[in-house]
């Protein structure tokens, strides 16, 4: 069983220069993809993702968008101040019980 070659990945600053300069340049889509060595669907889906929201164009792997990151900060806080007070309250039945948690 032969193994598949792993998908490349770029970097979100290539994406939006290749974007731009598709977007800028007098060349077509296609004859850009090729100079970059890149396959024409994969500069075209960018220019769709790139057209529809500039900034948030690109998250990548593990950057998630401001308001999604905020969001897990506060869950992970509220977790943690949960959790702890749930091993106090084990400690607390601990020494009123005698028993050990």
């Amino acid at each position: 069983m032969a193994q598949q070659p792993s998908r490349r990945q770029y970097r979100k600053q290539f994406k939006m220069d290749d974007v731009e300069l598709s977007l800028k340049s007098h060349k077509t889509t296609r004859e850009i993809a090729d100079d970059l060595c890149i396959s024409p669907n994969v500069l075209y889906r960018w220019k769709g993702r790139y057209q529809a929201s500039k900034d948030s164009a690109f998250p990548g792997t593990g950057n998630l968008k401001d308001a999604q990151a905020e969001a897990i900060r506060q869950l992970q806080r509220q977790l943690r101040i949960v959790t702890e007070g749930r091993e106090i309250l084990k400690k607390a039945f601990a020494v009123f019980t005698g028993k050990t948690p």
